[in-house]
This record gives structure tokens, C-alpha cells and sequence, in this order.
């Protein structure tokens, strides 16, 4: 299999765009620990706002609590603070709520498996895969590339969504495969990796500062979920890849 050549993505951010779920299941999940909350339907600005930030399923359950609290900075708008220190926020928010980031995990995926079983068409509607990705992906074959996708979400629920699509990796790996470098690493016995896209541009300055990866293409998704600095702060050996680059010849990527 190592004269095959893999490409590997990410998946939200990437492949979908699953804002209208990020809210749904984190507003359900963070109910199911504070009954009660005025939580709005509607997905708040400051949590579209704070997309690009977050980085587990956890993350969203917990900013969907704090905006049941009026006086404070989500509800009133005021992100800068979060954002100045993004995980100090989140370790003050853990500790006032006396929660874990596994029971936060727990309570997400147990909200997504509820409604997969009570209304799996829906629940995958909720997700929208960004134009011209899945026939960009089915394509890659007739250039004699693979592909896989590297997530942090749960493998199941990853596996629902690629085939309501239509669509089969040659690879799967949930975040119950661990961290994505250390995934990155084991995918290169079997496979000649080809690159690795990604819409976090921290994710891949961590996977090209990983002892054996240094050398590995990697691109981050123009149309992803982006800080507002991150095309412009590139690092070595990470590449933007727009729309326009991604439907082109994988030859021609710069």
C-alpha cells in the first residue's frame, strides 16, 4: 500500500459546515444540565463568532451555557475578552459550573445519537457540505490519490454524514483515534502521504512542528472557519487553498 498516495482532511470547517448542528446539539446538550436556561433558537452571533476558537465538541456545549448568562460578555457582545485569552475562558467557565470536559463530550454525543435515532434525515440536513467539495473528493481518484479524513469528532457520527453524501474515505479516524500528528504518523506505514488540509491554522503549525511530519504539504482551507489573521500569518510550508485552487489539477496546488 506505500505506493499509494494519500491526501488527508479535515472535516468540519472543510468537507461541511455544520453551524446550524454546532448550536442545535450544544443548545440541547447544555439544557440537559441547566433545564430551565433561556438559551435563544436562533444561533447567536457570538457563537459564530467564536467558531474558528474552538476546538473539541465539549467547547460548543459549554459556550452554549454561558449564553444564558445575560450580564456577561457573550450576550453582550463583547468577544474581546474571550478571545484575548480563549482558554482561560473556558477554564473559568469549567470551574464556575463545577463540569468536565468529558461530561460536556458525553452529553454532546449523547444528544447527536438521540437525534440519529429519532430523526437521522434531519439531523444530517443540519449539515451542509460546502459546494463543489464531495465531487472534488470523488475526483481525486482519477488522479491516483486517495483520501482519508482526520477529525475530532466522533468517528460514528463522521461515518453517517460522509455517506449521506455519498462519499467513502479510503481512511476514517474520529477523535478516538487521538491526537491528528500522532495519526498523521501512523497513517505513513501503510500510505505515501500526500498532504494534509485543514481549516485551523494551529493544528497544522503543531503537525509541521512534529518530528517526521516537518517535511509534510499542508494547506489551510480558505473557506474554512479562519481567524480573521490566519491567511495572512501563514507559517513555513503551510499554503492557503481557495476554492478556485482546490477544484484545480492537485499538481497545480501552490
Amino acid at each position: 500500500m506505500l505506493s499509494c498516495e494519500l491526501l488527508v482532511f479535515d472535516f468540519d470547517g472543510v468537507i461541511v459546515d455544520g453551524m446550524e448542528e454546532y448550536w442545535w446539539s450544544a443548545r440541547r446538550a447544555a439544557l440537559s444540565l441547566c433545564p430551565g436556561a433561556a438559551l435563544p433558537d436562533t444561533i447567536p452571533d457570538g457563537f459564530r463568532a467564536l467558531r474558528p476558537w474552538i476546538h473539541h465538541g465539549w467547547e460548543m456545549v459549554l459556550i452554549a451555557s454561558l449564553f444564558s448568562e445575560p450580564s456577561r460578555s457573550l450576550m453582550t457582545g463583547d468577544l474581546d475578552g474571550v478571545i484575548r485569552d480563549y482558554s482561560a475562558f473556558c477554564s473559568e467557565g469549567l470551574s464556575r459550573f463545577g463540569w468536565t470536559p468529558t461530561l460536556l463530550q458525553e452529553r454532546l454525543e449523547h444528544v447527536r445519537r438521540e437525534a440519529v435515532l429519532m430523526d437521522r434525515s434531519g439531523w444530517l440536513a443540519m449539515h451542509r457540505p460546502y459546494p463543489g467539495v464531495p465531487e472534488r473528493l470523488a475526483s481525486l481518484e482519477d488522479e491516483g490519490v486517495a483520501w482519508a479524513v482526520l477529525t475530532t469528532k466522533g468517528k460514528a457520527f463522521t461515518g453517517e454524514l460522509l455517506a449521506s453524501m455519498g462519499l467513502t474515505p479510503a481512511r476514517l479516524d474520529g477523535r478516538e483515534s487521538g491526537p491528528k500528528p500522532d495519526v498523521l504518523l501512523s497513517l505513513r506505514d501503510d500510505w505515501r502521504l500526500r498532504g494534509f488540509i485543514e481549516d485551523r491554522k494551529a493544528t497544522l503549525e503543531t503537525v509541521r512542528g512534529t518530528a517526521g511530519l516537518e517535511e509534510l504539504p499542508c494547506w489551510l482551507a480558505s473557506w474554512g472557519y479562519l481567524k480573521p489573521d490566519d491567511p495572512v500569518t501563514l507559517p513555513e510550508g503551510v499554503s492557503l487553498l481557495s476554492p478556485e485552487c482546490f477544484a484545480g489539477p492537485l499538481a497545480s496546488w501552490n
